[in-house]
């Protein structure tokens, strides 16, 4: 069973759109050293709003998954995608879920020894449900977990400057080289691409005239060349791997704001009181506060853009 008291069970999405995955699935929320302190569900964990200026911060992975000659899986995430639609990013990033079979919440031993069964178990999920990758060509054991990252960022790009929606997370980064075969589903995934490093720098420039995800925009920045240059040993030694920092970073500024209006923060080294809902959490005592809902609020407009209306 689950800590939230409900019976734990296979994950399914048959049948069910966007809209009724951010509203069924169970993100597991997290202070500001990645422990468990809650659960929500994915609407209200990623509600930017004066109250939660960066939402809730919440657990998440990011797959990169390299072919047998060392080229990395890019997707283009679809325009259904109800943040960061048509965004350029890494092979896979989603989120671990709470009462799920097998279960996707790792402890901080798990993080210390570098198992994270868990977010792997979730990893497989989501590679199955976006890209229709079988969990036979993904043996858990070829997943290596290298390091946590922390950083949020508004969607202000897809949403207008008020953006009610965006990311706050801390990111498990997970690295595997395996054949795969691809079966992408069109309401999770627009376009695929298999790239070299030297590819991928030149599709980053502004010139290319692509958009990319902030999370990846920032692994691949700070991290991604290093490993990239020498991958068997990224995958098979320890040599990268670092279990013990939470590598934290502000998205770069075309990503901020929002309907909270976030700014620089985790850049300055702020602490958790330079986060309204972290600061909460602190004073709780480690708890997830209790708080209004606030998916009644969130309006769509004929763009397709989303708002946060007032309370009446």
């Amino acid at each position: 069973r689950s800590l939230l008291g409900m019976a734990s069970q296979v994950w399914n999405a048959d049948g069910l759109s966007q809209e009724d995955l951010m509203l069924k699935d169970q993100c597991i929320l997290l202070d500001m050293n990645d422990n468990i302190i809650g659960y929500d569900n994915k609407y209200e964990s990623h509600i930017f709003c004066p109250e939660r200026p960066r939402a809730k911060l919440h657990r998440a992975f990011s797959v990169f998954l390299f072919d047998e000659s060392g080229k990395l899986l890019l997707q283009q995430r679809a325009k259904e995608k109800i943040t960061f639609p048509e965004v350029w990013t890494n092979t896979c990033c989603s989120h671990p879920l709470t009462g799920c079979v097998p279960p996707e919440e790792d402890s901080p031993e798990d993080v210390a020894n570098g198992t994270v069964m868990g977010v792997k178990n979730a990893a497989v999920r989501k590679l199955k449900h976006e890209l229709g990758i079988e969990a036979s060509e993904l043996p858990l054991e070829k997943f290596k977990f290298l390091t946590r990252m922390h950083y949020w960022a508004a969607d202000v790009v897809t949403h207008g400057e008020t953006a009610p929606l965006g990311e706050h997370e801390i990111d498990y980064i997970l690295l595997i080289q395996t054949p795969v075969t691809l079966k992408p589903n069109p309401e999770e995934v627009m376009d695929t691409k298999y790239v070299s490093y030297m590819q991928l720098l030149r599709e980053m420039q502004p010139e290319s005239g692509l958009l990319w995800s902030p999370w990846f925009r920032i692994i691949a920045l700070q991290f991604l060349g290093l490993w990239w240059e020498d991958l068997p040993k990224a995958l098979t030694t320890d040599e990268f791997f670092d279990p013990k920092t939470i590598h934290r970073f502000d998205c770069s500024e075309e990503h901020m704001g929002g309907a909270g209006g976030a700014g620089p923060w985790l850049n300055m080294k702020g602490s958790e009181f330079g986060d309204q809902w972290l600061g909460q959490v602190a004073v709780n005592k480690g708890k997830a506060p209790k708080v209004p809902e606030l998916k009644s609020l969130l309006q769509k407009d004929e763009e397709g853009k989303y708002r946060l209306e007032a309370d009446e």
